[in-house]
């Protein structure tokens, strides 16, 4: 159970850390997305 905790802390430890790189990881996929869409009309 520990083992579980402590793992779930490092994992939302490393969420807020790097929430801006994900969120923008998303942003160019939403883009491309648009893109592709876009230009398939």
């Amino acid at each position: 159970m520990q083992n579980i905790q402590n793992g779930y802390r490092g994992l939302s430890l490393l969420f807020d850390l790097n929430w801006d790189r994900i969120m923008y990881l998303f942003a160019i996929a939403v883009a491309l997305t648009a893109g592709a869409y876009l230009g398939g009309l």
